[in-house]
């Protein structure tokens, strides 16, 4: 625990970097690659709906003697034989079977049979109908409230931070980690109910409380860059994420070891549908959403600010500035083996590379 401390304060330092930003080509590549994933999982497998959202028949046999699915295969064909049941536990000892919706007398003799296939009695099997139209209502709200959301969160990140390139980037991301959750969350095949649609928007607000997390500290960093050329402003961004890392770690895995437990329980253990549907969520988009804040997020707003002509001028000055001290000293001869034109950020060494031009090289004597 201490060795983790100390690794989080030299992070916090300035002591040791990692060069996030100036290797965002190579996170962007990576992101892209997962987006394509998710999507083509989307096409192929396609989104599994619950019984809320398609409609149906359910009964719930209780107390059975036996999870085996097959007895509810073989009551289905014997009530309609042109349906297909969708059969899972419940439980130790509970079986839960879905259908297309059945007349009053198909539910009734299912129920009987459904009672003999697991050794149990009529009342122990209970049978409900549910209409799609609810499940239509819950889809159009979560998309009305997903896409107010979107524009809230623009408005007001570029009203607290200022820029709206923050704005953007922030935006970008959590539509990443929204693709990214539901095309993996197909690919596992687990039934989309109201539950997991709860799961979808709770991510969104985790997303984005780590990436302000991120950008507040990069505009702390930022603040006045252009009235200095000891670094630049992608220099500055770097260290913000190399600060807040370890906080978003820690953050991320307090969060999500919890949520772990409760899939676990769910899908293995207890078999609670609702229980691992909206674990399954949480637990894809919460890994997601750290990694894009920290990856996606900041670098993707440095990459936005390059591009602006203030910030692209100064970047090139404190460059040059740069290799001019390094060429000073190299034909003074120094023997300091210190780096010429280390970037300081309010006094901590911004450390190393930082994706733009050539690292600042240690000074060579005279041999």
């Amino acid at each position: 625990m201490a060795s983790f401390a100390d690794f989080g304060n030299e992070l916090y330092s300035g002591k040791r970097s990692f060069d996030i930003v100036g290797k965002r080509r190579r996170w962007f590549t990576i992101s892209i690659a997962l987006l394509l994933l998710s999507v083509t999982l989307l096409l192929v497998r396609g989104i599994n709906p619950g019984i809320e959202f398609r409609g149906g028949s359910e009964f719930t046999v209780s107390g059975a003697s036996t999870t085996d699915q097959q007895p509810a295969h073989d009551a289905l064909a014997t009530v309609a034989p042109d349906q297909e049941a969708r059969v899972s536990s419940v439980g130790n000892d509970g079986v839960r079977v879905q259908t297309e919706e059945l007349t009053d007398e198909q539910t009734s003799e299912l129920r009987t049979r459904l009672a003999e296939a697991y050794g149990v009695d009529v009342a122990e099997v209970t049978a409900s109908y549910v209409g799609p139209s609810w499940g239509q209502s819950v889809t159009d709200k979560a998309l009305r409230g997903l896409v107010i959301f979107l524009v809230l969160v623009t408005i007001v990140m570029a009203v607290y931070f200022r820029r709206w390139t923050m704005a953007a980037a922030a935006l970008v991301a959590l539509l990443h980690d929204l693709v990214i959750t539901v095309g993996l969350y197909a690919g596992v095949g687990f039934e989309v109910t109201p539950a997991t649609v709860v799961g979808f928007l709770t991510i969104l607000g985790y997303s984005l409380y780590d990436t302000v997390v991120v950008f507040d500290k990069v505009r702390e960093n930022t603040e006045g860059v252009l009235e200095q050329t000891r670094y630049t402003y992608e220099e500055a961004a770097n260290l913000a994420v190399n600060q807040t890392l370890v906080r978003s770690i820690n953050t991320s895995v307090l969060a999500v070891l919890p949520v772990a437990s409760i899939l676990f329980v769910g899908a293995f253990l207890l078999g609670a549908g609702t229980l691992r549907d909206i674990a399954l969520a949480l637990f894809i988009g919460m890994i997601v959403s750290t990694a894009s804040s920290v990856f996606i997020a900041a670098p993707g707003e440095v990459a936005l600010r390059n591009r602006h002509p203030e910030i692209k001028a100064h970047t090139e000055k404190v460059l040059a500035l740069r290799e001019r001290e390094v060429a000073e000293a190299e034909a003074r001869g120094d023997d300091a083996a210190e780096l010429v034109g280390a970037p300081r950020v309010g006094g901590l060494r911004a450390g190393g590379h930082q994706g733009q031009g050539a690292q600042p090289r240690r000074k060579r004597g005279k041999r």
